[in-house]
């Protein structure tokens, strides 16, 4: 493959003659945001190695110093809802096949039949943040940044950030989905998003490190082997963690203006907690209105089913005006003034919460999911 292709495909012949693959996002320029063309790069080689009985593990890293992934690519998307806007019907089908072709390869790395790493360096945000948190192996340094942070641009948390979210505390849940904030790497290991941490630096001394593991025909012994490996692993110097300054209280995914005002009540505690609360004050009342709908469904939901609601929830805010209009006002026009569907989650009607919700096809494009 090309070094010039968005994501790299390599595979690594081990001491004992057993493969381990590795996908390299490679559009450091974009902070190797997710394109359609990287999703159908990656998924063909995923499954390829899944069925091969001599890789031993997958490794997904990133190019460059100073992300990972920072998310989707916006500005495809941006540009495609516009063109599907003015023409008053579908005619670049560009956002429906990536969403669901980014959540069908969320949903593989999830149940992926070996073990697979991911190394989470610097930026992981958004769809970025999908691979990651997907992976069973997620790796950080002291250098990581994290977030969904969506309501600054009208979407929400997705590429199956519901399912990263309902598996943390329910309070830094609801707090990091309001306000989109940035977590380090303390953080993501406070809250489970990542699993391991390793030194910035010395990341293609770690690669080497994996490589050079006693690789078997096992799955179960390697994702042994390399959880040892990772826990044995020196561990740099970590910043203090943010979200530990967010009280613990119990939840209610029904009252958004109570939840929104628990969030307010945090002001002064500390000036992470504030850049938070301003970005909720300024980000999108239907998205907040979303994440919360989202945290209280997901909680009874499979992992499938999850993925199923986000293609959902995905599909209308393409269709909608908030999402084209959050991104023309942050990324596009950067004026910062983006105006929303509703000017505060005071007038936001319950209703079009929930139409966010439901199906808007016969047939759900990732009913196939978990069969």
């Amino acid at each position: 493959m090309s070094d010039q292709s968005s994501v790299l495909i390599e595979e690594h012949t081990t001491a004992a003659g057993f493969v381990v693959g590795q996908a390299i996002l490679n559009v450091p320029a974009t902070l190797n945001s997710l394109s359609l063309e990287m999703i159908r790069l990656l998924t063909p080689a995923l499954r390829v190695w899944a069925d091969r009985a001599d890789v031993a593990a997958v490794v997904i890293t990133a190019a460059g110093d100073k992300a990972f992934c920072a998310g989707g690519d916006i500005q495809a998307l941006y540009h495609a809802i516009g063109a599907n806007h003015k023409a008053g019907q579908q005619v670049d089908p560009y956002p429906f096949d990536f969403f669901a072709e980014e959540y069908r390869l969320d949903y593989l790395i999830h149940t992926f039949p070996k073990p697979l790493i991911c190394l989470g360096h610097g930026i992981v945000m958004g769809g970025g943040l999908g691979i990651f948190g997907a992976s069973q192996f997620r790796v950080l340094t002291e250098r990581s940044r994290l977030a969904v942070p969506e309501i600054t641009i009208g979407l929400f948390p997705d590429a199956g950030a519901s399912w990263t979210l309902r598996h943390m505390a329910k309070h830094h849940a609801v707090f990091l989905g309001l306000t989109g904030s940035q977590v380090n790497a303390s953080d993501a290991l406070l809250t489970g998003m990542g699993t391991h941490v390793t030194d910035h630096d010395k990341r293609d001394a770690w690669l080497q490190g994996l490589l050079s593991l006693s690789w078997t025909d096992n799955s179960a012994s390697n994702a042994d082997l390399i959880a040892r490996w990772l826990e044995g692993a020196a561990v740099p110097m970590l910043p203090d963690s943010e979200l530990a300054r967010v009280p613990q209280r119990e939840v209610r995914f029904d009252d958004l203006l109570g939840e929104i005002q628990a969030v307010y009540a945090l002001k002064g505690t500390s000036p992470w907690i504030d850049r938070g609360i301003n970005n909720l004050r300024n980000g999108c009342p239907t998205t907040a209105g979303i994440v919360l709908e989202q945290l209280r469904r997901v909680q009874q939901m499979t992992l499938a089913e999850s993925f199923c609601m986000e293609l959902t929830v995905a599909t209308h805010c393409a269709q909608n005006a908030d999402f084209y209009e959050g991104v023309r006002a942050l990324l596009i026009d950067k004026d910062n003034t983006p105006r929303w569907a509703f000017d505060a989650v005071e007038s936001l009607p319950r209703d079009h919460v929930l139409s966010h919700f439901e199906a808007p096809w016969s047939h759900h494009p990732l009913a196939d999911l978990g069969q």
